[in-house]
């Protein structure tokens, strides 16, 4: 049985982020036929269609579009930043959208997953992300939501994982649909 790759982008660059963590969690639920990697993208440049039209693709650009290429589905797990997605996930879609006609996350089954210390959880940042996963062509999971609030420090162990048994029974809830819908539209 071929194992599925399932891409994991962080929308944090900070080495503690709770976004990390969340991946780090859904990595240590990963089902069996999967993997559930974590895909790197603090290092892209920020998108400038130059690079594409002289020709000057930076080698980050590539590796990543590659990697992205080979995915069969992704997974954003983002915090909200005022309001919205940070600009280096943005980033990431737009460099791997890019240039027009070479979209790499074309067709590929997606989720998301937002997070905040307060409240509202990510709400804003999850919507904004749809917005812009809806261009690219992600069909993207649409129940449960994945909204996760209130987290602080307390919310995760040593190692960086879920301890919160509420917040971990959702998140493998969330894994468990993503999976049914992921084989359904991969049929």
């Amino acid at each position: 049985m071929k194992v599925k790759t399932i891409g994991l982008f962080v929308g944090s660059l900070r080495k503690d982020a709770n976004s990390k963590k969340i991946a780090q969690t859904l990595q240590s639920l990963t089902p069996e036929g999967y993997e559930y990697k974590i895909i790197p993208i603090g290092q892209l440049p920020f998108y400038n269609q130059d690079f594409d039209d002289h020709n000057e693709v930076p080698e980050s650009y590539t590796t990543f579009r590659n990697e992205v290429k080979n995915l069969e589905g992704v997974i954003f797990i983002t915090p909200e930043y005022n309001r919205s997605v940070p600009a280096v996930l943005k980033n990431a879609l737009d460099v791997a959208s890019r240039p027009y006609g070479q979209n790499v996350w074309n067709n590929k089954p997606g989720a998301v997953i937002s997070s905040s210390m307060g409240a509202l959880a990510g709400f804003g940042a999850n919507h904004h992300l749809r917005q812009s996963l809806t261009f690219v062509n992600i069909p993207t999971l649409q129940q449960p939501e994945m909204y996760l609030g209130n987290l602080n420090s307390n919310s995760f162990d040593e190692n960086g994982i879920v301890k919160e048994e509420r917040t971990l029974d959702f998140l493998k809830k969330f894994i468990e649909s993503y999976t049914n819908w992921f084989e359904q539209w991969t049929k």
